[in-house]
This record gives structure tokens, C-alpha cells and sequence, in this order.
């Protein structure tokens, strides 16, 4: 299990149609689909490539949608004790929004980073391979947490994930942005979020797709919108960052090579 201790391990769209996002994404990425009822009677669409499942979709508690929340993204990310991580992650506060939880493959919780940034835990009962990462079209290739504070995001998730301080790159009037990893791979990057902007902390989740700009023209065809890019990064991939029909942010990314 400690090979898999901070993996990014399960992608998740809590949906204000869960039907609507499951057309939508399964169009952009390529993903199929298959729907799996659960045990209180809801409906779970299990989202996949040719190599494997990577996500779900369900749709939005009411409690959650009383209260306002905008469809979106929830990462889980593994550890071998979800009541030791959970502990830790409340001493260093963290806000607990739903405590663990038994799935059949084992155990979830979701929760706040200090800044309130959403994510969950997930520790499951059958540990397999941590084959390297190298993401193929349909992939979550880049996890990017905006943020009010960076460094002390970063501080936290290495104390719950061990997840190290890679290369920082100035980004000018718009900061530091800090990439992080582990065992010396990459796996997203933090940043500053602009004083201006009134959006609250989050991660955003990017897609590799097999070319930006044809993604990006379907997009539009199904109603999402591109709110920054098609803009290249360092390295010379390209990305866009995106909002899907029912406001979810969401992004896309491309290899240089593609």
C-alpha cells in the first residue's frame, strides 16, 4: 500500500445532470460509460478508456444542491489508513464533509484542505500494480490546485501524501507556480489564485485529448464554453481551460507530440 500512498487513484463528476454530463465528457474524452446500481437505489455511470475505469458520475446530493453547489470534479487520492489520513487532515484543519464511508472495494471520505479546496480519500480492500504514470489520450494527465496560499497547500498534502516540491516557474504578475509530484514524477502544480478573482480554491482536472484545438471546437459545439487557451505551457504541450454545459470547470491538454 505505502507504494500507492498519494496516488490520484479515482475521478468523480457530481452532476446536476448526471445524464447530460455523461453525454458531454464521454463525446470530449472518448470515454464509454455503463451504468451500476447502488445498494440505496441510485444510479452510478462508471466512465472508462480501453485501459480501465478512471471516474464515475452521480448525481449531486439534494443537500448539496440546496445549497448551491455547481456541478464539479472530486478527486480521491489513496492511502493505506483513511482514519489516520482523516485524523491527521483534521488536526491540521481540515473540514470533514462526509466522514468514511463503505464502498464494496473499500473505504471514501470527502473533505476541505485548510484553504477549501474539495478532494477525497479513498483506501481500498485489494491493493494492485503502481505501474509508472504516463497518461494516454482519455487520461487525467494534470491536477492544479488554485488556491489562496500555495505553500501551505503544499505543506499539507505532504504531510498527509508525502507528495514533494518539484521545478517552480514565475509566472510574472500571476506568481509562482509550484509544481509537485511523487517518487519523482509529476503530477500537477499549485498556484496564487489572483486577489481579483472571486472563484474559491479548487482543483482542476485536465484531460489529455488527442488535439486541443479540434476539442476545443467541439466543445463549443455541445454548449461548454473555453475560458482561457488554446495557450501553450512549458515543454510545449498546449491546454485550454473550459467550462462543460452545466458550468463545471474542467480542462483539456494535449502533448507537444500530438
Amino acid at each position: 500500500m505505502e507504494k500507492r500512498h498519494g496516488r490520484f487513484s479515482w475521478y468523480q463528476v457530481n452532476a446536476t445532470d448526471a445524464a447530460a454530463a455523461r453525454d458531454f465528457y464521454c463525446d470530449i474524452a472518448g470515454w464509454q460509460a455503463q451504468d451500476i446500481a447502488m445498494q440505496d437505489g441510485s444510479n452510478y455511470i462508471m466512465l472508462g478508456t480501453d485501459h480501465g475505469p478512471i471516474g464515475g458520475i452521480m448525481s449531486l446530493p439534494d443537500e448539496a444542491r440546496k445549497a448551491g453547489a455547481p456541478q464539479h470534479w472530486l478527486s480521491y487520492v489513496t492511502t493505506p489508513d483513511i482514519d489516520a489520513t482523516l485524523m491527521q487532515a483534521r488536526d491540521h484543519d481540515a473540514q470533514v464533509y462526509v466522514p468514511p464511508t463503505e464502498l464494496s472495494d473499500g473505504r471514501f471520505a470527502v473533505l476541505a484542505d485548510p484553504q477549501g479546496a474539495l478532494f477525497a480519500l479513498f483506501t481500498p480492500n485489494v491493493v494492485d500494480e503502481d505501474t509508472p504514470f504516463a497518461p494516454q489520450p482519455g487520461d487525467i494527465s494534470w491536477h492544479e490546485l488554485m488556491t489562496t496560499d500555495h505553500k501551505a497547500a503544499l505543506a499539507f498534502y505532504w504531510e498527509l501524501f508525502g507528495w514533494e516540491k518539484l521545478s517552480a516557474h514565475d509566472m510574472g504578475d500571476m506568481g509562482i507556480y509550484q509544481e509537485f509530484g511523487r517518487q519523482g514524477v509529476a503530477l500537477g502544480g499549485m498556484y496564487d489564485k489572483p486577489p481579483e478573482l472571486q472563484a474559491p480554491s479548487h482543483w482542476l482536472l485536465y484531460i489529455m485529448v488527442p488535439n486541443v484545438e479540434e476539442r476545443i471546437e467541439r466543445i463549443t459545439e455541445l454548449g461548454g464554453k473555453v475560458l482561457r487557451g488554446p495557450m501553450e505551457v512549458p515543454g510545449g504541450d498546449l491546454v485550454a481551460q473550459c467550462l462543460d454545459p452545466q458550468g463545471g470547470v474542467f480542462a483539456i491538454h494535449a502533448t507537444a507530440q500530438s
